[in-house]
């Protein structure tokens, strides 16, 4: 019997050669899951493409004209500096993980905006990080096809959101046109409008709150079995609180570093629940005066709420601005 080889992860550089046409077959289609590996094995295999591009110059700029120089040494050395390449990238020189940083940081950004995510199905992946991932790993993949080895990767690089690339701009700039804001606003105006009588509070204000605490109702906190919340504002079940619950992963900022932990929420019989008792905590919750208070603007609304504590996201506060400002416009 033949037993074959093992398909490798297209992250893994350990056994890969610098040439293997399916490890970057495997590369571009995990490009489109929402494996956050996919993104780690794009950015490493461009580190790997900018190790090769240093090691070229520096060929490039030695005399080489040694008797034993001619094109079939000319051919193997390249294939070797490849190699070189693709190990030391294994290793990493840090340029993977910056890219891997920022790219996250973009399109999470541009998913907390209403953007359409670049990825085939948005039903097919489990959360907005792995949504942001795909999206990433995606673009990343065709900027390193797009280079082909050459000095062009300088181009891609800036095409792939590398720092003052365009794309996520031009993302953001689909707002409330996007067919899933839109059904958004249709499925919960009706609920927001009556919590607005409630407190005061602009309906688009609570919209864009419930936007970016859900994912645009992507990521709603679920319970073990797979059963809804209805909890669209991320609220948690303290110890006076005496109705249902579910217990779901979160992140929490501490000292500004982001940590995955497991918390209790609220949870409701329906989105209509869930927008009453917004409005209730904010209305009855002496710590929320101030943001009720100014309650006519988008921004101090939203820095008054990160004030006042209701979330440890440094960024909460611009995030939920932008969503109103832009998204919901």
């Amino acid at each position: 019997m033949i037993r074959q080889s093992p398909t490798l992860p297209a992250n893994d550089l350990n056994n890969t050669l610098a040439a293997d046409v399916k490890s970057a077959a495997a590369l571009r289609r995990d490009a489109g899951s929402g494996s956050r590996d996919a993104l780690k094995g794009a950015a490493t295999q461009f580190e790997a493409m900018f190790i090769n591009m240093m090691m070229k110059s520096m060929r490039d700029a030695s005399p080489g004209e040694g008797m034993l120089d001619n094109q079939q040494s000319k051919m193997f050395t390249s294939m070797l500096d490849q190699q070189t390449s693709q190990n030391l990238a294994k290793k990493g020189i840090g340029l993977s993980d910056v890219l891997v940083r920022q790219l996250s940081q973009q399109n999470e950004q541009a998913l907390a905006l209403g953007a359409e995510p670049a990825a085939s199905d948005a039903s097919d992946i489990p959360n907005a990080g792995n949504l942001a991932s795909a999206a990433a790993a995606a673009r990343l993949q065709r900027a390193i096809e797009a280079a082909g080895g050459t000095a062009a990767a300088n181009r891609a690089a800036s095409q792939a959101d590398v720092p003052g690339g365009s794309a996520a701009a031009m993302d953001s700039g689909k707002g409330s046109q996007a067919a899933h804001v839109r059904a958004f606003q249709s499925k919960l105006g009706s609920h927001a409008d009556e919590a607005s009588k409630a407190t005061g509070i602009p309906a688009k204000f609570m919209l864009g709150q419930a936007a970016l605490e859900s994912g645009w109702g992507k990521r709603e906190i679920k319970g073990r079995d797979g059963s809804n919340s209805n909890n669209l504002f991320g609220i948690k079940a303290g110890p006076g609180w005496k109705g249902k619950t579910v217990e779901a992963v979160t992140t929490e900022y501490v000292n500004g570093k982001p940590q995955q932990r497991v918390e209790r929420f609220r949870a409701y019989d329906s989105y209509a629940d869930s927008f009453k008792d917004y409005a209730k905590l904010l209305t009855n919750n002496p710590r929320y005066e101030k943001v009720l208070a100014s309650a006519g603007d988008a921004s101090k609304f939203a820095h008054g709420l990160q004030k006042a504590g209701y979330a440890t996201d440094p960024q909460y506060a611009s995030k939920l601005t932008r969503i109103i400002k832009q998204s919901l416009a």
